[in-house]
């Protein structure tokens, strides 16, 4: 009779365990309400430290001291340019497989140039402009946000926000519910027929705000006394630029007479980061972000810190100014997160797409070593394989320190092309300024070290490419003796911030090597969803683990 009753006793035990079994099984995953994915554009690492003792609390200082920051993470591919970056952090693959290998590219079969969210099969909405013919087709592999859509059987909303349409649509991918940018003719935000017919209402209210011409009625003055912005060089340093109608770069920048003449000034001032992050506001409310029963996705550019740095160059004021007004809108926009969705609900990585180098100028001043190439280089180039080839103008462009050459002359003059890419090697070495230059195809026999070897072949992509990749000595870069730009592999341009905070993220900070690859892959792991199908990186495991 007792192991009758033992036996009984298991059976029962047994019966509630699979039916516990069965209820955990049948239990939701656990989610956040909403991922927002925020790149500041050209925000070098240092910035959060440069100035973080005037940040408040609410903004990358809580960022820090509540998230989990990847002190280390760097872009592993080449160039380190807007579109480039942003497909990178959210396919979680690199140029090479994903395809976006600049702004801009050449076909190498065609020869035609594109822009890298051009699409002539879909027409403008809310403009009238070609500013709305865009779309995200040239983009080959799936992003993180095209991923969420597929996991969850296309219940998940998934909107892009920002002043540039190469930096809304390439992070929302190929499934988002929109993507808006900035048109500056009518100063509204604009998408294309790839994802709607017309605008949404709430777009159409927003627009009629007119917040651009209101946020530019008033002169762009120092947030805090100007002498107490030590971190900075003087006010009017020889290699800052200026508005249309100054004639120098100094404090107060009369906006409301800028702005008449010039409708795209907004997005040089810290007024662009604001109306950025208003209409992301707006467009939570407008499709609900959050109230869904599977988690959605926001990706925002705060892209006015680009404008501003390709002006002014990293050291200047404007720069400083900008940051502390960009942290005050974050502060911000993360307290409306939490009283919308409740503190620990939502999920925020902040990074960026590139950094900056110093103004050249800046760096002589120093007697650091800098220093722009020969603007000359092409027709140098083409003169010297003329002389050596009987043929003129056999290469094309240097586009993304790339030299691209006439592929159909060079058939039909039957050339030897790979002599021709030899010759190319050989004279840019000789060039001031040039490090290495390198015959692609021919990669492994060349003499660059690493990490600057693996970082051509991340970013060749031999469709969309020039066969002979340059890389200029450290300092060096190809752009104007104003202000500054970005492009190449040293740290300047490529150490990145990356910062997680909110839904199941640890606090704490990690010196390890982390890639720009790594984030959508990251994101994968936290919401238990597949990584994008071009995706190379690894997901940082100390974030939430």
């Amino acid at each position: 009779m007792r192991k009758k009753c033992q036996s009984l006793s298991a059976l029962v035990l047994a019966g509630a365990m699979l039916q516990t079994v069965a209820v955990s099984a049948q239990k939701p995953v656990d989610h956040p309400k909403l991922v927002v994915g925020i790149v500041v554009d050209q925000m070098r690492w240092d910035y959060l430290y440069r100035y973080y003792d005037r940040y408040e609390n609410g903004g990358f200082r809580r960022m820090l001291s509540e998230g989990f920051s990847c002190e280390n993470t760097f872009i592993t591919h080449l160039p380190s340019f807007t579109a480039v970056g942003h497909s990178t952090i959210y396919t979680g693959s690199v140029p090479a497989i994903h395809g976006i290998t600049g702004n801009d590219w050449t076909d190498q079969v065609t020869g035609r140039h594109w822009y890298c969210t051009e699409d002539t099969t879909v027409q403008p909405v809310g403009t009238s402009s070609d500013a709305g013919r865009m779309s995200p087709r040239n983009l080959l592999a799936s992003t993180i946000t095209d991923e969420l859509k597929i996991a969850t059987n296309f219940r998940s909303k998934v909107v892009g926000v920002s002043l540039k349409d190469r930096a809304s649509i390439l992070p929302a991918g190929h499934a988002a519910n929109g993507a808006f940018w900035l048109d500056d003719s009518n100063g509204s935000f604009v998408t294309s027929t790839f994802y709607m017919q017309d605008l949404p209402e709430w777009v159409k209210a927003f627009n009629a705000r007119q917040l651009p011409a209101q946020l530019m009625s008033k002169p762009w003055e120092t947030l805090y006394p100007i002498n107490t912005y030590i971190q900075s060089t003087a006010d009017d340093m020889k290699w800052e630029g200026t508005f249309i109608g100054e004639t120098k770069a100094t404090f107060p920048h009369n906006m409301p007479d800028i702005y008449q003449k010039d409708k795209g000034s907004l997005r040089s001032t810290p007024s662009g980061n604001t109306l950025t992050l208003e209409f992301a506001k707006a467009a939570i409310e407008g499709y609900q972000l959050g109230s869904n029963t599977v988690t959605d996705f926001l990706t925002i550019n705060c892209a006015s810190t680009d404008y501003v740095g390709h002006r002014y160059g990293p050291n200047a004021i404007e720069v400083e100014d900008t940051y502390l007004r960009l942290d005050k809108d974050l502060s911000a926009f993360f307290r409306y997160l939490d009283q919308r969705l409740g503190k620990g609900n939502y999920l925020v990585f902040l990074s960026a797409d590139h950094g900056a180098a110093n103004s050249v100028a800046f760096m002589e001043e120093h007697q650091i070593p800098a220093g722009l190439p020969d603007g000359r280089m092409l027709s140098g180039l083409n003169a010297a394989l003329k002389e050596r080839f009987g043929v003129d103008k056999l290469a094309l462009s240097t586009e993304n320190y790339h030299i691209s050459f006439d592929l159909k002359m060079i058939s039909a003059q039957k050339l030897d092309y790979d002599a021709i890419r030899k010759a190319t090697v050989q004279y840019l070495q000789k060039l001031p300024g040039v490090q290495f230059a390198a015959d692609v195809d021919n990669l492994g026999n060349s003499a660059i070290p690493e990490p600057i070897r693996t970082m051509i072949a991340n970013g060749y992509n031999p469709k969309r490419c020039g066969s002979v990749a340059i890389i200029p000595e450290p300092g060096w870069y190809s752009g104007s003796d104003k202000g500054t730009t970005h492009g190449n592999w040293n740290p300047y341009d490529t150490h990145l911030p990356l910062v997680f905070m909110g839904w199941h993220v640890k606090h704490g900070t990690s010196n390890d090597m982390v890639s720009m690859a790594d984030i959508a892959p990251t994101i994968a792991a936290m919401l238990r969803i597949q990584m994008p199908n071009g995706a190379v990186g690894k997901p940082v495991q100390a974030v939430y683990k």
